[in-house]
């Protein structure tokens, strides 16, 4: 039995140093290339976009190869934000397959009408681990899409990581389609963290939000994100900066039921909102739409009409928060709420820090409103700029007693990835497109009225144990796959 169970782990480990040195690092630096080397990647492999411009129309990106958390498949620029991607596209990247990472892209919507650009990337069944990340995306409808795939049994993407990016919009979207920077429909385990989101408008006026989760995802976290409704663009119009629950969900679009006669009571349960600053906002800094057992905690915001929790299934709490505006129950939700700080006029702000209304927030005045008035919160262990809070906490995003640091970008930081490392077009067939499992979004709804641990290569753990004789065999076939491994990494 012994020898059959060393047997069994010794092909587990010839697979695995097979797949490793099958894995490359293939290079690219024209569309062509790019394509044809998504279409055979495998997991492990690293396409690397050499620097340039890569004008892509036609078909989208289709990523359906499955990578794993240890072996993701990498798409990346060789230099961050050197390798620019031009779309004119319905959407770039379709993401069906797990443990996609893209990582250093500059990404932006060409198209000749703005409702043909509508997603950047698009995460659909079982793309779960996906990453985003030290990307720029611009111009897009929704830089972002996720949604479950619902052909046979419905298959959702879990565990995606969205890091250390910048989402904004050059101009106002002239399109009567939502507009979210990040439209995060089903799947648990989202984290959205350090990202840079600004100027994200319709031209027709109608409610656009920074980010959303929703449609039945659990324990989503937005965290150290700074958000501008309007930065550059000054369009009119009602803008929401981030939301558990958005505008809403179709009912045959929501987890878990995934069926049209049965209502999306919970748009989210278990998500926390914490250290983002959010600014400049026509309508709510924070919406919480059917969101159950929801955190807020510790965000500053700015010249925003405040926080709403809506809705008789939303429940939570709110700690910590200064802000513009108030924090409020609606429509029966309840909510806990402790150590906020609210109805702090925007003249109070701006004389308190640099420039705060494009999130400049290096003291300028009088702090003393914000220090050590919070008490310790486990779920709080940082700031916005990612430093161990210490002491009494200090109300908002930041640990002012540690001294200034930047805050425009926010600071990549560090934080635990989700478990795994961490919506489709017309013609992806899961009912998944813009127009069906978004349905709600853009209305007035929210206005205000209104550590992943990769596998170990070796299967004894430690590799310490000393071979007995009777596992010569096993022994040779693992040191025969091993040179074989490494011939074929020599040859590459």
């Amino acid at each position: 039995m012994r020898r059959q169970a060393l047997g069994s782990v010794a092909v587990a480990f010839i697979l695995a140093l097979a797949a490793r040195a099958e894995a490359a690092i293939v290079p690219v630096s024209n569309p062509t290339e790019l394509r044809a080397a998504i279409a055979a990647a495998k997991a492990g492999d690293e396409i690397v976009l050499a620097a340039g411009t890569y004008a892509i129309s036609g078909p989208n990106l289709s990523c359906s190869a499955s990578g794993t958390p240890a072996q993701p498949i990498v798409v990346r620029s060789a230099t961050p934000l050197a390798a620019k991607l031009e779309l004119s596209t319905v959407e770039g990247f379709l993401v069906s397959g797990p443990s996609w990472h893209f990582e250093g892209l500059d990404v932006v919507g060409t198209c000749a009408t703005d409702s043909t650009c509508e997603h950047a990337f698009h995460v659909v069944g079982d793309a779960t681990g996906f990453v985003l990340r030290n990307s720029r995306v611009v111009d897009f409808n929704a830089q972002l899409k996720v949604n479950a795939t619902l052909v046979g049994a419905p298959k959702i993407p879990h565990g995606g990581l969205v890091e250390n990016n910048e989402l904004f919009d050059t101009r106002a979207r002239n399109t009567g389609n939502p507009v979210t920077k990040l439209n995060i429909d089903t799947g648990d385990d989202w984290i959205v963290r350090a990202n840079y989101i600004h100027d994200f408008h319709r031209l027709n006026g109608t409610t656009s939000y920074g980010a959303f989760m929703k449609s039945g995802g659990k324990n989503g976290l937005f965290e150290r994100n700074l958000v501008l409704c309007t930065k550059d663009d000054a369009t009119p119009g009602s803008h929401v900066g981030l939301s558990f629950g958005g505008g809403g969900t179709g009912n045959a679009f929501c987890a878990p039921a995934f069926d049209g006669n049965v209502p999306c009571a919970v748009e989210h349960e278990g998500g926390t909102m914490r250290n983002n600053v959010i600014a400049n906002c026509s309508a709510l800094g924070i919406y919480i739409n059917r969101g159950k057992d929801t955190k807020v905690l510790h965000n500053t915001l700015i010249a925003t009409s405040g926080v709403d929790f809506r809705y008789e299934t939303t429940t939570g709490e709110s700690r910590g928060n200064v802000l513009t505006g108030i924090v409020r129950n609606r429509d029966g939700s309840t909510h806990t709420a402790a150590n906020d700080l609210p109805n702090i006029a925007q003249a109070t702000f701006e004389a308190m820090y640099t420039a705060p209304l494009v999130g400049d927030l290096r003291k300028k005045g009088d702090l003393s409103a914000l220090l050590g008035k919070g008490p310790a919160n486990p779920d709080v262990p940082n700031d916005y700029c990612a430093r161990a809070r210490g002491g009494a906490w200090d109300l908002g995003a930041l640990q002012h007693s540690l001294g200034d640091c930047t805050t425009v970008p926010p600071p990549p930081g560090s934080g635990p990835s989700p478990g795994a490392d961490a919506g489709a077009s017309s013609s992806s067939g899961d009912g998944g497109s813009s127009g069906g499992a978004d349905a709600g979004d853009g209305t007035t709804d929210g206005t205000g009225e209104g550590p992943r641990v990769d596998g170990a290569d070796e299967p004894s753990g430690c590799g310490c144990r000393a071979a007995r004789s009777d596992d010569a065999p096993t022994f040779a076939l693992v040191a025969a796959a091993a040179a074989l491994a490494l011939a074929r990494r020599r040859r590459s």
